[in-house]
């Protein structure tokens, strides 16, 4: 099973940001991408519909034998990963807003966290935020509007920094000092993030232990790749372009997929 790919999905491009640290952390690995754009964002929709949506892009990166699946989406991990695990027989890799660190290094006690309107209302966030909760103020923010104008690669325009603004100076009034992105698209924000709450915020996101954790879980079973030349494959059921704007400085092939 080592010589077989990983598979990733998301509802769009944003979980690119963590197949980028999977690569780093990974090289030898092949991967196969699936952005369901076609449907995004996945944050204003039914919990079922999520679901639905979650089970269709695992069967297909199964049909091409993935060994692992990462759902790279915050809103598809609080919604249907514990239906995933408890349905298919390979190991899968989700992604939770990164509120634990937040919490223990916060010294205003006020933590932020941007994310989808799927994520926040999810009974998985909710169990995470009571969890870390204790002593400290966490500010929730839907980041309604912004997943299609990344997903349309504006991330330099004039609305993804009004919404900014719109979203984060009222959170910062407040006195977070850590930022929680919740949505795989966000990190693609950072540099317009870092200019609204300067070094007074600190900003997390989750690529780098999802890289982490999913190395370990390879490992754990006796999956990971020696000494490969590693290929990788992006399918998109919008837009091979929009795809492969944000892949541009790889060695990757990006398709369109009727799917």
């Amino acid at each position: 099973m080592s010589l077989q790919p990983i598979g990733i999905f998301d509802s769009g491009v944003g979980g690119t940001s963590i197949w980028k640290e999977i690569h780093k952390l990974l090289p030898n690995e092949h991967t196969i991408y699936l952005a369901d754009s076609a449907n995004a964002p996945y944050g204003e929709k039914s919990a079922d519909d999520i679901l639905q949506l979650s089970i269709k892009n695992t069967e297909f990166l199964l049909g091409q034998g993935c060994k692992l699946i990462v759902v790279a989406c915050n809103t598809a991990t609080t919604n249907a990963i514990a239906y995933l695990r408890e349905t298919y027989d390979v190991p899968f890799i989700g992604i939770e807003p990164a509120i634990k660190p937040a919490a223990l290094n916060s010294i205003s006690k006020t933590i932020g966290v941007l994310a989808t309107k799927g994520t926040l209302t999810s009974a998985l966030f909710n169990t995470t935020s009571k969890k870390y909760s204790e002593g400290i103020t966490i500010i929730e923010q839907e980041g309604e509007g912004l997943v299609p104008l990344i997903e349309a690669g504006k991330i330099e325009s004039s609305e993804v920094k009004n919404l900014l603004e719109q979203y984060l100076n009222p959170m910062m009034a407040k006195g977070m000092d850590y930022l929680v992105l919740g949505c795989t698209h966000y990190p693609y924000l950072i540099p317009l993030i870092k200019e609204i709450v300067t070094d007074k915020v600190a900003i997390i996101d989750s690529g780098e232990a999802v890289a982490k954790q999913t190395k370990s879980i390879l490992e754990q079973h006796k999956m990971d790749a020696n000494k490969q030349k590693s290929s990788h494959q992006f399918y998109s059921n919008k837009s091979a372009e929009e795809l492969n704007y944000f892949l541009t400085a790889y060695e990757v092939s990006v398709a369109y997929l009727d799917f």
